[in-house]
């Protein structure tokens, strides 16, 4: 109770001091969010290695879902794509994620062609949100078919030109969304009913609640992790579009309407093989 009394006291005084409501509606479920609290812009991934930025002097302000759970940054979602590439994928981003270049895109090829290149004749994949499109150009020299997307390198334009996928990925793509809704209604554009969705997110769960703080290293507006998922939030945003949920780990999962042949006899779903045999 003394709890909640000085929790509604703390978010009144930051809406007097600011001029702006403490509440929010989730992105996710619709219901009510409520303020966490506010970080400086260039909180990013690497403060927990050492690598800390000056201080911009510009907060951001996330807040909570009181029923799914999931945390957001409300303001970035009137930014234009043109405002994300100047204010965080710019020429410094490589500052807070370094392995983005090169290691994080060489270790995914690496990574899919162990685990579905018995099946890469067999399909079609696409990397959404594949940055300078290392990860797709090192498949196809590996002899899959494979395409990437990148609205803030190639622009939303070509989009539409895209096809459907057997395979698609979605690689640290989740948390940098403002509108979760419509990254669905994207990738739903580019799959199949028989199509696997691979991305990977780290789950919020026992890190981000009310009255813990916003210190989890993960929730980093510089790196553009502006969207951060409980696993309750994560399957009702996909449920909401038509697609059953498996989590691998806390940072990886797949998803799918239809459990598709062609992936039943890989060793990546063994673990879930009862699952996904269910859903075939």
């Amino acid at each position: 109770m003394l709890f909640t009394v000085l929790s509604d006291i703390a978010r009144a005084g930051l809406r007097l001091a600011t001029g702006k409501s403490a509440i929010s509606r989730c992105p996710v479920c619709a219901a009510e969010a409520r303020i966490l609290g506010e970080v400086d812009f260039n909180k990013s991934c690497e403060d927990r290695n050492g690598v800390l930025l000056p201080k911009a002097n510009t907060t951001v302000r996330y807040f909570l879902c009181n029923r799914c759970g999931f945390c957001f940054a409300p303001e970035f979602k009137g930014w234009s794509d043109r405002k994300f590439i100047e204010r965080i994928y710019n020429d410094e981003y490589v500052l807070v994620d370094p392995e983005y270049v090169a290691l994080r895109p060489q270790r995914a090829a690496s990574y899919l062609e162990n685990r579905f290149g018995p099946v890469r004749d067999r399909i079609a994949h696409l990397d959404y949100g594949g940055g300078n499109g290392l990860l797709s150009r090192l498949l196809c020299a590996a002899g899959w078919r494979s395409a990437s997307h990148d609205d803030f390198v190639e622009g939303p334009g070509r989009f539409a030109q895209l096809s459907t996928y057997d395979l698609v990925t979605a690689f640290e793509v989740f948390e940098h969304v403002a509108d979760p809704q419509r990254l669905m209604s994207a990738l739903s554009r580019v799959t199949h009913p028989r199509s696997l969705i691979l991305f990977s997110t780290l789950l919020s769960d026992g890190t981000i609640a009310p009255g813990r703080g916003l210190d989890w290293w993960y929730l980093a507006p510089r790196n553009g992790h502006i969207s951060l998922y409980s696993s309750n939030s994560l399957s009702v945003l996909l449920s909401a579009h038509g697609y059953r949920l498996l989590h691998f780990d806390e940072g990886f999962h797949v998803a799918f309407r239809e459990f598709p042949e062609w992936a039943a006899g890989l060793s990546l779903f063994r673990g879930v093989g009862s699952i996904a045999s269910s859903c075939a």
